[in-house]
């Protein structure tokens, strides 16, 4: 009999074929009445599939007498209950990886989409608006400063790229990074008066939530660029509307947002900001990667065998 899972949300659509050739599966997201649906699945179901950013509802553990594994396709930060899995014997894994050029590639695209007002004149030529007249200009890279917020893998990556497109690059942490010669910002503030493009790429955490505010926005000014690629609350939705919208920045581009997938129809509506669908990790090469580790922790768990990738309890 082959061992029942339970799959939160849509994965990658060819692991999501493997697994329904290896499992019988139960579709949680085409759930008409989750309650009803859990009901009725729960005492068969021996494993649960999830992504990262998801993870499992609190409780959902709890609710499955039979679950002996959480299969995460990603890397759960804060989503995944941690200390009720090992409470109940509950192996979780993850899929290890490096995202860091994937995502810093995307970062430096926006920057360049933004600034270059590509996607808007794009646009510009589809409505047939070039007949008539010239679009409006862009805003070069070269001799311009990227202030990056959150130096970690992801952020001297993009630090790279900057500097490959002739950008000057100084950063603003927590801390000092030792051996960085790029120029240290403690002040948040004075580090956006300073940068033409206002780069984030830190995690969201209690501290960094709403860091950049209308303060911050204020201070990299009408001829500035917002770029996020971190998490959507590290940006004070509203302030960045507001901000957009009165012309005290020049653009924004995200790739993150506070609701997604909602988008708030503000945004929808601005020439000066380029959107995309937290697609920092979505190439095939990750992708790929990603379902061959999903697949091989579940075959070696019912296998009898020992996870290649479990994620400990002290994970954060």
């Amino acid at each position: 009999m082959k061992p029942e899972l339970l799959v939160v949300t849509p994965i990658y659509p060819p692991t999501l074929a493997v697994l329904e050739r290896e499992y019988i599966l139960h579709k949680l997201w085409l759930a008409e009445d989750p309650k009803v649906f859990l009901a009725d699945v729960a005492a068969r179901v021996r494993g649960v599939v999830t992504v990262g950013s998801v993870g499992l509802a609190p409780g959902l553990i709890e609710s499955l007498p039979r679950l002996e594994i959480v299969g995460c396709f990603g890397t759960p930060h804060g989503t995944v209950d941690l200390a009720a899995a090992a409470a109940r014997g509950v192996v979780v894994t993850n899929t290890p990886d490096s995202i860091t050029e994937s995502v810093a590639d995307l970062a430096i695209g926006l920057a360049i989409a933004v600034m270059r007002r590509i996607c808007e004149t794009d646009r510009f030529v589809r409505a047939g608006k070039w007949l008539a007249g010239l679009p409006p200009m862009g805003t070069g890279l070269g001799g311009k400063t990227c202030g990056i917020v959150g130096l970690g893998a992801i952020g001297r990556s993009v630090a790279r790229r900057a500097e490959a497109c002739g950008m000057a690059v100084c950063y603003h942490g927590p801390r000092e990074k030792p051996g960085v010669a790029y120029p240290y910002y403690a002040d948040l503030e004075e580090m956006a008066r300073r940068a033409d493009c206002l780069m984030v790429a830190c995690w969201l955490t209690p501290e960094t939530r709403g860091l950049i505010d209308s303060r911050i926005l204020e201070a990299l000014g009408r001829g500035g660029f917002l770029v996020n690629v971190a998490r959507g609350p590290v940006v004070e939705e509203a302030a960045l509307i507001a901000a957009l919208k009165n012309g005290r920045i020049a653009g924004a581009a995200l790739d993150v947002y506070w609701d997604e997938p909602s988008v708030p129809a503000a945004l929808l509506g601005m020439d000066n900001v380029v959107l995309v669908p937290h697609i920092g990790s979505s190439t095939l090469e990750v992708r790929e990667a990603r379902g061959e580790k999903l697949l091989a922790n579940l075959q070696a768990h019912f296998a009898g065998q020992p996870v290649p990738n479990p994620l400990p309890i002290d994970h954060k």
